[in-house]
């Protein structure tokens, strides 16, 4: 099994829950494209990157670069917008709100 990434933010859970989310469903990470990090949200890199963040662009989305903060199994940004707010691994729920808040993370 692969080690799980490190996953940065503000006030973290062991699901990647933080100070700005919250919810029981609020269990993914995002690798970034700027820096290749992984935040808990865009919030937390806001906070604690010294760089403004950088969309993934449509074509570098089979990169892995969401976390399911569950079961630590890394999704590519077409596998995450694929898969129905649910991991594909540990069937766990992601929020179905998050996809309000996608162009801060992939291009349109």
């Amino acid at each position: 099994m692969r080690e799980r990434p490190p996953v940065l933010g503000v006030e973290l859970d062991p699901e990647t829950r933080c100070a700005h989310w919250q919810g029981p469903r609020d269990v993914i990470a995002i690798r970034m494209r700027c820096c290749g990090d992984y935040y808990a949200c865009h919030d937390c890199h806001a906070a604690l990157a010294d760089h403004p963040a950088v969309v993934w662009p449509k074509s570098e989305w089979d990169e892995r670069a969401v976390l399911c903060g569950v079961c630590g199994t890394e999704l590519s940004v077409a596998e995450y917008l694929a898969c129905d707010n649910r991991c594909p691994t540990c069937n766990a729920d992601f929020n179905p709100g998050c996809r309000l808040h996608y162009h801060l993370y992939f291009e349109g």
